[in-house]
């Protein structure tokens, strides 16, 4: 299915096909990203493997979760997030914290409280956060024109929400803060540190 982000029932029409499990494409304030629910205790969806399958991604790769305010940041860390770190949010940074594992110890996981208010409506609405990751097959150039992105994966995703295309979009910067609580720059995006 594919609808207009501009359609007034767009924002619902994603959450409704995010909660039951499917992998979606929604514009983002950066790129275009494939999106599902993170279900770790909730559901047993596994979105996470869906959209590796689809990207052909390693899976030791994990993706970013989106929240839908900063706040909620506090439900999975205990990390204390620098203040001017803080305060990019809602916008395009990533933040990796340590978060418990399902075996008890500590993994790392990297969320973003992304700059669209559509889009951490829709994320509110799913009463958890969403997986996302660039909209390209993995080692291939990050996709930004809608047209491609229908060709390409219209029939292996199960809604695409058309914002027109991202010419020039650039991904979000991810930093991670180290033990110390010293700041290091992992991939250098549109935010500067």
């Amino acid at each position: 299915m594919i609808c207009r982000k501009s359609d007034e029932e767009s924002a619902q029409i994603a959450i409704d096909y995010i909660r039951r499990g499917k992998v979606v494409v929604l514009p983002t304030d950066t790129v275009y990203g494939f999106s599902g629910i993170v279900d770790g205790r909730i559901y047993s969806y596994q979105t996470n493997q869906k959209i590796f399958n689809i990207k052909g991604r390693n899976e030791n790769k994990p993706l970013i979760q989106l929240i839908s305010k900063p706040a909620d940041l506090k439900k999975y860390t205990r990390d204390v997030v620098p203040e001017k770190l803080l305060e990019k949010w809602p916008g395009p940074l990533t933040i990796i914290v340590h978060t418990f594992a399902s075996d008890g110890n500590f993994e790392t996981t990297a969320f973003r409280c992304p700059g669209d208010e559509w889009l951490r409506k829709v994320i509110a609405g799913c009463g958890a956060p969403i997986y996302s990751t660039s909209v390209n097959r993995s080692g291939r150039p990050v996709l930004d024109n809608i047209k491609q992105i229908k060709d390409e994966f219209g029939k292996e995703v199960d809604l695409i929400i058309d914002d027109g295309d991202k010419k020039g979009g650039v991904p979000s910067t991810i930093v991670s803060i180290d033990e110390s609580g010293e700041i290091k720059i992992v991939r250098q995006g549109i935010v500067t540190i």
